[in-house]
Parts: C-alpha cells; structure tokens; sequence
C-alpha cells in the first residue's frame, strides 16, 4: 500500500484524454474519513465479492487509516466502495455490478479534484480490466513487496512434509523448554497483558526509531482499541505464565481467512512457530486458505514468508496516469 504522493497540479490535459472513456453523466466518489460505523455497509459489500487481496478487509483500511490518510467512498448506489490514500491513490472498486462504472466514479471525482489518478494494490485482473477499458492511460509497476503470501490451511496447522520439518523442529524445542505452554483466545480477560507484551516486544525491536515498525505499531494499536467492534479473533501463546506471542485476524472471504498481525520474543526458540500452527488450529476452522498478507520488502520476513511454502503469491501492481 503506497503511502502519500505528491499531485500533479496542472492536469488539463490529462482531463481531456479522460473524456475519451468516460462520460461526465456518471455519478462521482464521495471520499470521507473513515469511521467504525463504516464497517456494516463496506462488510455488506465484501460479503458479495470474493477479494483474494488483503486491501479487500475494513479492518485493514480501519486500522492503517491514519498512517496512510485514508478515507472511503461508497460507489454505483452502494454496490461497490474504494479507498483512497491521500486523496490521490485508490483502492480498485470492490463490488458486485457495474465496474467500470465504478471506475468512472472515481476519475470523475480526480477530474473535479485536479489530480491525477492512481490506483493500488491492484491484483491482475484489476490491472487487465484498466488495460482493457481505459487503453495507454496508465503506467503500471509491479510492486513486489506488496504481493499476499497465501496459503493452505491444513498445511499450516499440520506442518507435514520435510520442507516443513524445521518447522516442526522449532515448535519441538519450545514445548520441551516451556512444558507449561498454553494456548489461549485473546479476549477481555488477558487483552491487557497482549498489550504489554507487544509493548514489550516494541522496545525490544526499535519501534520508535524504524519508520515502518512505528507505523505498524499505530496499526496494532488501532486494532487492539477496537478489537471487538472489528470482529476480530485473536489468539496468544503462555509460557513461564508470561504472553510470549500473539496473533490476531478475520474473514477475508468465504474460504480465506487473513493474518493481519503476528508477534513473538524472537529470542524464545519455536515462539513464532507455535503461534503460527496454533493460531490457524484454534482460529481458522472452516476455511480452506490462510492470506499472511505482504512482506513490505523486509527480507527476513520474505524468508520467513516463503519458509512457509505458500500456495501462491498474489501479485499486485501500481498504475500512475500518464502524463498527456
């Protein structure tokens, strides 16, 4: 997800192209801050579609709102919505109906704007569908460290196959280190002490000088503060009576359920691991797919990523509007 971008002021010209696709009768986007009570009427529409991307989630768009200045609009009568960041990046509209009138939704609101359009996190089909209908009016860049790690549920809770034995080698040394291990749902009663841990576990890492762990601990935040009006399911590890790992998340569509945070003491042999494999037991059932969202370029994280053997990576793309 592509943080702020500086806008091209003087885009006549490219509104002049714009006219060539879309017609100035279609409605336009109606872009708004975005609040808790936003989430029934953007589920209501997440619920008809089946989004593969991790942007197809409210607690995803609530949660990084105030990093990235995000803000929502409902499209075509309510069947679609998109996000923007910025007020000049946007989300491919999600939605059942008239996509390209949806689209066109949100060029007539840059046009009124005077912005230049882009658009984020697109999967292929996103991208096709702009080549498609709107021909020679963007740029798109492949942005790899923005693509889904996706993967299959019963693989991660069962770790089987030699390419997943040090896997099982890990959690093996944390149980015979911690033979008090437990697992337990995050709810009311330890939410507190899931806080401190991830306060902790801040400390530890350098959150307050790392740009990107400091804007993903105002997500965690976010997320904690309204864990329960975001639905999410959450789940933590105890050993020694201490929370050394936690993770939390929701449906994404009917067979994914997505990860949207994970967090373990490094120096705990097997704590990522386990969270990993008890999480997906206890908090997965009945889904087929686990989406652990991106990698943000972070290389260890790619390699703990790909260690997992992900069924697929679902690639996403950048498109810029061109210069006319």
């Amino acid at each position: 997800m592509p943080c702020n971008c500086e806008v091209d002021d003087g885009i006549s010209t490219t509104n002049d192209e714009i006219k060539n696709y879309i017609s100035w009768e279609d409605e336009m986007a109606d872009f708004k801050d975005i609040k808790i009570s936003d989430k029934k009427w953007v589920d209501e529409i997440l619920k008809k579609g089946e989004c593969p991307s991790l942007e197809c989630s409210f607690t995803t768009i609530f949660i990084w709102r105030k990093v990235y200045d995000m803000k929502v609009s409902s499209l075509q009568n309510g069947s679609f919505f998109s996000a923007c960041t910025g007020d000049n990046y946007f989300l491919f509209p999600i939605g059942v109906g008239d996509v390209k009138g949806a689209v066109d939704e949100i060029l007539n609101y840059c046009r009124m704007k005077n912005i230049r359009a882009g658009f984020y996190s697109l999967t292929e089909e996103n991208k096709e569908f702009l080549e498609k209908f709107y021909p020679d009016m963007f740029i798109y860049n492949e942005i790899r460290d923005g693509a889904d790690y996706i993967y299959e549920k019963e693989k991660l809770a069962t770790l089987v196959g030699k390419k997943l034995a040090s896997k099982r080698n890990h959690i093996n040394r944390f149980v015979e280190n911690n033979p008090d291990w437990k697992y337990e749902q995050i709810d009311k009663s330890n939410i507190a002490e899931v806080i401190e841990m991830n306060k902790k576990w801040c400390e530890i890492s350098g959150c307050e000088n790392e740009k990107g762990l400091k804007e993903e601990g105002c997500a965690v935040t976010e997320a904690f503060e309204n864990f329960d009006e975001l639905g999410l399911s959450g789940g933590l590890i105890r050993a020694k009576g201490e929370v050394v790992a936690f993770s939390m998340g929701d449906r994404l569509n009917d067979d994914t359920f997505l990860v949207h945070i994970e967090k373990a003491f490094a120096d705990i042999q097997g704590a990522y691991p386990i969270i990993n494999r008890e999480f997906v037991i206890h908090n997965c059932d009945g889904y087929k797919y686990v989406n652990r969202e991106d990698d943000t370029g972070d290389e260890g994280l790619r390699k703990a990523k790909l260690s997992y053997r992900p069924c697929c990576i679902l690639k996403k793309w950048d498109a810029t509007m061109k210069e006319i």
